[in-house]
Parts: structure tokens; C-alpha cells; sequence
């Protein structure tokens, strides 16, 4: 476990919470939810950015590159190929070589493709970008990848945009102990106690877009999403209790004497 920060490449993170760009009701919300986050990498769909019209319309002209790092992703793609030209036009539109890959393998539940990400993976691994795959829960794949290069692995706790939370707990940490990489739990999450579990379990980080811009109030929700990030990261490095079968007093009896009327 990186204590001290998240380290994705030669990108290194003092925030464990990345966050996205999607859904928010105006730029204006999007902006203060950002800063409320305390996230310090933004996620964004390149094949849904404008460059070519009007400059407000420009999801980038509200992204401070000066503040935050930029994670250009793939969503959109259906195919390893398709993938790798959206990575490929990304960097050369000025968008640097980190790439979040996402190859789709069904559109009703968005599950990932993890043949396509991992052929996209070794392609794009070798013509130099730092890749972060948005995987399945799956710790065979999950090792594959980090062999292909991957600078860390991006399971899901649940579909995309669900909000149902981590749905299979034993497989996470099969991953976490089959990897040595990051990994960094990707979509699903719902409620800050989702992301605070994600990272007592032993996670590196999460990203999330949908729990923080579909919520009622997003600003409030990605400033308590930082806080459920840096508080479930703080209790996995404290080291939980032992649980026990049966009740344990929180006050030794040992060498109390009874009081009898």
C-alpha cells in the first residue's frame, strides 16, 4: 500500500479519489464540485469533447490543467481498434500520453470487452502512454493486464453508473493479492460509505463520476466523497479490530471486585 500517496506511472497523487466530467447539470456545478472534491485527476470522454465549437461549449476550457491532471478515456469505444484511435487522436490533440481504456463489450450493461482492452492495452502500452484499463472484476485478467503494462488496474465494484456499490468483495481482494500495481476501483459506487469500503478493503483509490453529478446536491456529495476516500484509506492503513463470535467487553473485568448489597 502507498501510504503517502497514489502513484499511477510518473504521475503521483497526493488525492485517492479521481473523479469525471459526465452528466453534471451545468459546467458552473461541475467546476465547484471538482474543487470540493479535492481530486487532483479528471476524467473525460475525448470522443464526446467539442474542439471544434464554440469555446464554451469546450468541456476542456473548464478543466485548470495547471491544477488538475487530465485523464483522457475511450468511452465510446466498442472495439479494441476503436479504442486505440481515440487514445491516438487524444495525445495528439495535446491531451498528453495518460489514457483511461475502455473497450464496451455489451451496450445494455456496459461490461467491458476484456479481450479488446487487453489487445488495446499491449498496443498502446508500446507506443508509450501510461494506460489505465477499466476492467471486470476478474483477477486472472486483472494480471494479464498489469503483465501487458498497464500502469494499474481499474476493476468495477458494480455497472457503470448503478450506484449499487461493491458487489463482490472477495474478488477485489483477489485482485489486490494477485497485483502488484495500483488498483483503483471504477464505477458503481453509490454513497460515500461504498467508496469508504472500497478502501478499507485495501484499495489504492476510486473513481467515480455518476454518484458525485447525479446527486441532488453534487458539490456536498463529492466533498463527502473526499472525506469517505481519505477515512476508509486512514482505517485500512490503522488496521481493523479483530471481529469476534461473541460479545467483548470494552472494559476488562479482570481484577474488579463485585459490589454486593
Amino acid at each position: 500500500m502507498q501510504k503517502d500517496g497514489l502513484k499511477i506511472g510518473h504521475y503521483e497523487l497526493s488525492s485517492r479519489l479521481i473523479v469525471g466530467t459526465g452528466k453534471y447539470p451545468s459546467f458552473d456545478v461541475m467546476v465547484k464540485a471538482h474543487e470540493a472534491s479535492g481530486a487532483q485527476m479528471i476524467t473525460v470522454a475525448m470522443s464526446r469533447v467539442k474542439l471544434d465549437g464554440r469555446p464554451e461549449e469546450n468541456i476542456l476550457n473548464y478543466i485548470d490543467r495547471s491544477q488538475y491532471v487530465l485523464l483522457p478515456n475511450t468511452a465510446g469505444a466498442y472495439t479494441a481498434e476503436d479504442a486505440i484511435r481515440i487514445a491516438r487522436l487524444s495525445r495528439a490533440s495535446g491531451a498528453g500520453d495518460l489514457v483511461k481504456v475502455e473497450v464496451i463489450g455489451d451496450p445494455k450493461t456496459l461490461m467491458p470487452d476484456v479481450v479488446g482492452l487487453l489487445e488495446a492495452t499491449k498496443v498502446l502500452v508500446k507506443e508509450g502512454f501510461t494506460v489505465m484499463p477499466y476492467t471486470t472484476d476478474d483477477p486472472v485478467m486483472a494480471k494479464k493486464l498489469e503483465d501487458a503494462g498497464a500502469a494499474c488496474v481499474m476493476p468495477l465494484a458494480a455497472p457503470i453508473g448503478s450506484g449499487r456499490g461493491i458487489q463482490n468483495r472477495l474478488n477485489l481482494k483477489f485482485i489486490l493479492e494477485a497485483v502488484s500495481c495500483p488498483v483503483i476501483v471504477d464505477a458503481g459506487v453509490g454513497v460515500p460509505s461504498d467508496a469508504a469500503i472500497c478502501m478499507e478493503l485495501g484499495a489504492h483509490g476510486v473513481l467515480m463520476n455518476t454518484a458525485i453529478a447525479a446527486s441532488e446536491n453534487p458539490v456536498l456529495m463529492a466533498e463527502a466523497m473526499r472525506d469517505a476516500v481519505a477515512a476508509g484509506h486512514k482505517a485500512f492503513l490503522a488496521g481493523r479490530m479483530a471481529m469476534k463470535e461473541y460479545a467483548a467487553a470494552s472494559s476488562p473485568q479482570e481484577g474488579l471486585k463485585l459490589i454486593k448489597n
